[in-house]
């Protein structure tokens, strides 16, 4: 059953991330400015 739960909540944080980027993905570079966030970092601040 643990290794279940591992992969469910590897599949989980995985969606999440993904989910992350895309919305960050969206916004404009003024918004992303704003937030003190360039594009280049979407994918390392959704993997925190």
């Amino acid at each position: 059953m643990s290794a279940a739960r591992s992969v469910l909540s590897r599949v989980r944080a995985y969606l999440r991330y993904r989910d992350t980027v895309a919305q960050l993905s969206r916004l404009s570079d003024r918004d992303l400015a704003d937030l003190g966030i360039s594009r280049s970092d979407i994918r390392g601040i959704a993997r925190v």
